[in-house]
């Protein structure tokens, strides 16, 4: 059986020029960027083309890009950094639908955690962001509805408080603009562009001090301490600089796949609801659609679908094991028996227009 995959924002096939990149670097061998030897210098010298190679691709220098195990602990690394310093400043805020990588770390690591709400379509309540705070944190756009928050209008509400950044799920959808976004720290994820799993990044901006969430060693700056995974980092930043290079057609490829596959959905499935800003519309991921769908609990839809040929998800992949509905879709206002039926399709660079149809089949029959 065939299998159409629409969970692109969970994570993405491997591209097959980061395949390449990593497996050309393997080869080269023992790959210590720490080490003073032959081999090491060479580790050195792809760990600093992968830098460089980054640091372009998002339009900063490349001082200011950190490797990370991936953007859980990117995001984590920039508010234990901020906030979770030893008698340092300790008061956060947060929207509501950041993901859990933000939000938990905010509730381990800060002293009060202020939670911004959002509109019904996601937006941030501009009017709750706190005149002061020692670190906000508002996210780029959310995994689970699409929903890209207005970050100038963000920024303008905070004289000085840093903002950080998730921009894992802009990556590649969106153009990343850290200069007009105002954003202090970022963080960004390899495998949602086709890169290897295991490698993340956080831009940090001059001038921005951070104390380290890992100890020991002094890589990265002394901020991340541990050896560099240097062929995957090189295979991801062979994959962040295709995704932002190739944007303008991905972009457009993903909304016309995810605009057919709502028109799709509305009339094979009467009743069907779209949770967020429907395809088409301004302020949204063009790849990103969540819909309530008639009959059934979205997270034990996800398993009947699975056997039928669908994968999808009902939220974020972080969240897989929670039976509890989404907290974004609840945090968006809507009553718990909506917020339960919801289901993420999420469009990709290898998605086709045969798997939009044969998905819509999927999703009607899942209904009958």
């Amino acid at each position: 059986m065939s299998v159409v995959y629409l969970d692109h924002n969970a994570t993405t096939p491997l591209r097959p020029e980061a395949r390449e990149a990593l497996l050309e670097a393997l080869e080269l061998g023992p790959l210590n960027a720490s080490s003073a030897h032959g081999a090491g210098r060479a580790a050195r010298a792809l760990l600093d083309e992968a830098r460089e190679r980054v640091a372009g691709a998002l339009g900063v220098g490349e001082e200011e890009i950190l490797f990370t195990s991936g953007g859980t602990e990117a995001l984590n690394l920039a508010v234990a950094g901020t906030v979770g310093r030893k008698g340092g400043r300790n008061h956060v805020a947060a929207s509501a639908i950041e993901h859990p990588a933000v939000l938990a770390a905010c509730e381990r690591y800060a002293e009060t955690t202020q939670v911004v709400g959002v509109l019904e379509d996601g937006a941030v309540r501009l009017d709750e962001i706190p005149r002061e705070a020692d670190l906000v944190a508002i996210q780029a756009a959310n995994s689970e509805t699409g929903t890209v928050q207005d970050l100038p209008a963000v920024r303008a509400a905070l004289p000085d408080s840093p903002l950080l950044v998730d921009a894992v799920q802009a990556l590649g959808k969106i153009p990343i603009d850290l200069d007009g976004w105002g954003a202090d720290l970022a963080g960004f994820s390899a495998h949602k562009v086709g890169g290897p799993a295991g490698v993340g990044v956080l831009v940090r901006r001059p001038g921005r001090g951070l104390e380290p969430l890992l100890v020991g060693g002094g890589q990265e700056e002394g901020l991340r301490a541990g050896t560099e995974g240097v062929a995957a980092i090189h295979a991801a930043s062979i994959a962040i600089q295709l995704a932002v290079e190739e944007l303008e057609e991905a972009a457009r490829h993903a909304a016309e796949l995810c605009e057919l596959l709502w028109s799709e959905l509305r009339a094979a499935i009467p009743g069907v609801l779209c949770n967020g800003r429907p395809p088409g519309s301004p302020g949204r991921l063009p790849n990103t659609l969540n819909v309530a769908l008639p009959e059934g609990d979205g997270r034990v839809l996800v398993t009947r679908l699975d056997l039928m040929g669908l994968q999808a998800s009902a939220g974020s992949a972080c969240s897989s094991g929670s039976l509890e509905p989404s907290p974004v879709l609840a945090a968006m206002g809507q009553e718990r028996d909506r917020a339960r039926r919801g289901l993420r399709l999420s469009c990709g660079r290898t998605t086709t227009h045969s798997d939009i149809h044969k998905a819509v089949e999927i999703l009607r029959e899942s209904q009958a």
